[in-house]
């Protein structure tokens, strides 16, 4: 009997993990067949695409209500998927809200569930862990002060590290790199990386697009390169064409990464890439005022990027909502490009964020852990 398995990831970096994961339950099953709500990546890996996640993911709980009828179609589309291919077990990769409910209707069915990167109920919203333990028969977790978490609550759990780590890798050395996109390689370069959602790009490129302007004036050298998720409409990087100096690449953030002096990127998944880089950053993120103002009450922690939680101190700068303008990013950044102890200071301790995440294979030990589930040798 060929294994079946059900996928389900709704944003750019869960299909990234999606499609690192289906390489390798490839190698290890070849047999296997992997199908579900996924994107470009789980298809390059050879997954089949149900679904695809782009135009489903959005930030904040305002802008999420006008996607409401799309996420309950596609929801029900995957229900009757598993209901008529009876998969061996359902995977779910973090995005946490529409997999709750996914895995509450497929679990019933007497499909197996695992919660591959679960949500940072760490973070907020501490009490949906009952939830996961209601409906996960196994939970991998990528950071290592989670896997406590969970067994203390009587969760299956296995610490099978960061993917990332062996994403994370250039395309093609700076010298090369640069001089291709008619940038100068012995220039002071600095990556901006504005999300990956159209919400959250039309809310951060405009300030970090007027900082660029204002490093500018004191560092005239300064050169940008803005990192684009491929999905993305054009109209958006408007104003990063406006800018002289600067070049926007597509599909290609670790290699813009590893070209880079400095970065200044959206909170989220991409902090922790720029970490493996070692490359120095300033962290921003700006939501609907709406939005904030209901969800920061529920916010247990003091701090958002995901390297100074995983640092277990504030290593980098972080400029959320109000703090997030562009004279606050512009002083930050000249901070860290005219201040070559503060960049060595704070690239000593993303070294330190790399070690913590774990061992290179974490992909491969969360595809044997699912295909344990699934009863797969």
């Amino acid at each position: 009997m060929t294994p079946r398995l059900l996928l389900s990831c709704g944003e750019a970096s869960g299909d990234l993990y999606a499609g690192a994961l289906t390489r390798e339950l490839r190698a290890l099953a070849p047999a296997i067949e992997v199908f579900g709500l996924g994107g470009p990546q789980l298809a390059a890996a050879g997954g089949a695409l149900l679904e695809d996640f782009r135009g489903l993911s959005v930030t904040g709980l305002t802008e999420a209500v006008a996607h409401i009828p799309h996420l309950l179609g596609v929801r029900r589309r995957l229900v009757a998927a598993a209901r008529e291919r009876r998969p061996s077990a359902l995977v779910v990769i973090d995005y946490a809200d529409f997999n709750f409910q996914l895995a509450k209707q497929i679990k019933p069915l007497g499909i197996p569930v695992v919660y591959y990167i679960s949500p940072q109920i760490w973070a907020w919203r501490s009490g949906r862990i009952k939830t996961i333990k209601a409906i996960a028969d196994r939970v991998l977790v990528i950071f290592p002060f989670e896997e406590p978490l969970y067994r203390d609550a009587g969760v299956p759990v296995e610490f099978v590290g960061h993917p990332l780590i062996d994403l994370a890798t250039a395309r093609v050395p700076r010298h090369d790199f640069l001089p291709a996109l008619g940038l100068a390689a012995d220039r002071p370069t600095i990556a901006v990386l504005p999300g990956s959602r159209t919400n959250e790009v039309a809310r951060i490129l405009p300030g970090l697009v007027e900082a660029a302007q204002l490093i500018r004036r004191t560092v005239p050298l300064a050169q940008f390169v803005f990192a684009r998720a491929p999905h993305l409409d054009d109209a958006l990087f408007a104003p990063a064409r406006a800018l002289s100096g600067c070049a926007l690449v597509e599909g290609d953030t670790d290699t813009v990464l590893a070209a880079a002096d400095l970065a200044l990127t959206a909170s989220g998944t991409a902090t922790v890439q720029t970490a493996l880089h070692g490359t120095p950053m300033v962290v921003v993120y700006k939501l609907s005022n709406l939005t904030y103002r209901v969800g920061r009450p529920f916010v247990k922690l003091d701090t958002f990027a995901m390297v100074n939680l995983i640092a277990g101190e504030r290593i980098v700068p972080e400029l959320i909502q109000d703090d997030f303008t562009p004279q606050s990013v512009a002083r930050e950044a000249l901070a860290l490009l005219t201040d070559p102890a503060r960049s060595a200071q704070m690239r000593e301790g993303l070294a330190g964020v790399r070690r913590k995440l774990g061992t290179p294979g974490a992909s491969r030990r969360a595809a044997a852990a699912v295909l344990q589930v699934m009863g797969v040798s």
